[in-house]
């Protein structure tokens, strides 16, 4: 899995795996190749996770949208959905842990594989009000793709979203994220954080098969999205 450098250390393998996004539309057949370089390192941010294919495909299929907005991805590992929507024309952010920066530089490398070399790749760990975090622009769109992992992170994550959406109040924050347990729940933390979300059905974007994008992911996972917005007074 590593070669050997020219100083006798061990560097890990990339691996570029290609992933093809397609619509038919009135006879009119559109496309968009990603190739995005994988890591084979037990790291979670250096390959591609099934339900982060699915977030792309819905990234995709609202690629007219996005056009011009400004998209921020959060633990954005390999980043295929920020690279997506980067390559459908939005103006993209990458984001991860602060404390890993192989996955802030894998971010980069999945950049630099397809051509995107205006996209900034920021450090922001999640439940951590720092400056990069304050300064951001204003953005439309959140990208997020399993960042409900383990549940000692869902309150971290959610902070962050809060604080992203209460200062951009029209803001969405789009995520995946692949069932693991029965019994992991989020709903106290959104009324705690004053959010509600929305569940869409992977059916009505064409995510809901075994092979997408031109690969085998998601396979047999069961991955589910949604969206989550700032909870108003009339929803209380």
């Amino acid at each position: 899995m590593c070669d050997i450098n020219h100083m006798g250390l061990e560097t890990p393998r990339i691996v570029n795996r290609t992933f093809t996004f397609e619509e038919t539309r009135k006879r009119t057949r559109e496309c968009l190749d990603v190739s995005i370089p994988e890591v084979l390192d037990v790291q979670y941010g250096m390959y591609v996770w099934p339900s982060a294919v699915v977030l792309a495909q819905y990234v995709w299929t609202q690629r007219l949208d996005l056009k011009d907005k400004v998209v921020l991805e959060l633990g954005a590992g390999v980043s295929l959905p920020g690279v997506v929507a980067a390559k459908c024309g939005a103006k993209v952010i990458l984001s991860d842990n602060a404390n890993t920066l192989l996955c802030q530089h894998n971010s980069k490398r999945s950049c630099d594989a397809n051509g995107l070399h205006d996209v900034v790749t920021l450090p922001l760990t999640w439940g951590e009000i720092s400056a990069d975090l304050v300064l951001l622009p204003p953005l439309q769109v959140i990208l997020g793709s399993d960042l409900f992992y383990d549940p000692e992170d869902f309150e971290d994550i959610l902070v962050t979203v809060a604080f992203l959406l209460r200062k951009n109040p029209s803001a969405q924050f789009w995520t995946t994220y692949q069932e693991r347990s029965a019994d992991w729940t989020i709903e106290g933390l959104l009324r705690k954080w004053k959010m509600m979300c929305v569940n869409i059905g992977l059916e009505s974007f064409h995510a809901n098969k075994c092979e997408l994008a031109g690969s085998s992911l998601p396979g047999s996972h069961s991955i589910q999205m949604m969206k989550m917005i700032l909870r108003t007074e009339e929803d209380m």
